[in-house]
């Protein structure tokens, strides 16, 4: 039997969020995650016996920075694949992993300066550290600002991807900083912080890692699905707009469409 336009069925309605089962899972780990590495690091493990209760700020700072690496990375490598494909997948994911990694070192200066207050006896010092990471967030907010540039989509995508490949330089120079220059900040590893780390705030610190970065998957996942969703009404935008550009420039199309009357 053939179906008439009259009984066609209706067009599916159009997604109102971007969950799916994935991403349930993802995000109850982390709420769950959240919870935990809370109680470890405020209530279950010990102070240090020479920074004391600062020393919690670690069950944040060091997780923040070391997914912060992974970020960055992962934008360089999606920048590095666009620039090779030139498909959208890639350059919406360069776009989420960079702001990932913009929220991310946010948090490790925030973290960091709250934690050099009691160590260092201020907030900020212009340590190799520090400087090095303050650049890579000012990178990381030009960033944002090129994907908002009003200019062609592959002009644009084409600049931030170039700058998405610079990011990695200069987290090089944030990692290895406290081995090329003297200064405040503590050594890199985890292994040669001055801070005896053992028994349960070697298990919170490890938990710490692993629910961080849940956390970042989840977001990732998120902002992937959102940015895919906007490059699809970008382009749906920018199709209508050459399809009233056209009918303007050819008046006689709306006599074909609509025929003699």
């Amino acid at each position: 039997m053939t179906t008439t336009p009259t009984e066609a069925s209706p067009p599916a309605a159009p997604a109102t969020s971007t969950a799916s089962p994935l991403t349930r899972v993802l995000g109850a780990l982390s709420a769950v995650g959240v919870v935990l590495v809370g109680w470890l690091g405020l209530v279950a493990s010990p102070p240090d016996v020479v920074q004391q209760d600062s020393v919690r700020l670690i069950y944040v700072h060091v997780p923040a920075v070391t997914w912060m690496y992974v970020a960055v990375f992962l934008c360089a490598f999606a920048s590095f694949m666009w620039l090779r494909k030139r498909t959208d997948g890639w350059d919406v994911l360069a776009a989420s992993a960079a702001e990932i990694a913009t929220v991310l070192t946010g948090l490790g200066l925030i973290t960091g300066a709250v934690w050099g207050r009691p160590t260092w006896g201020v907030y900020w010092v212009w340590d190799a550290r520090l400087t090095s990471t303050a650049i890579l967030f000012v990178l990381l907010l030009g960033y944002q600002a090129l994907r908002r540039y009003p200019a062609e989509p592959q002009a644009r995508s084409r600049m931030a991807a170039v700058l998405g490949l610079l990011l990695v330089p200069n987290a090089a120079i944030v990692h290895y900083s406290v081995d090329w220059w003297r200064g405040l900040h503590q050594d890199a590893t985890v292994s040669k912080i001055d801070v005896s780390i053992e028994g349960l705030m070697l298990f919170t610190l490890a938990v710490s890692f692993i629910v961080m970065g849940v956390v970042c998957a989840w977001l990732l996942v998120h902002r992937f699905r959102v940015g895919w969703l906007e490059r699809r009404a970008e382009r749906h935008h920018l199709d209508a707009a050459l399809a009233d550009r056209r009918a303007d420039a050819d008046p006689s199309a709306g006599v074909a469409v609509g025929g003699p009357r």
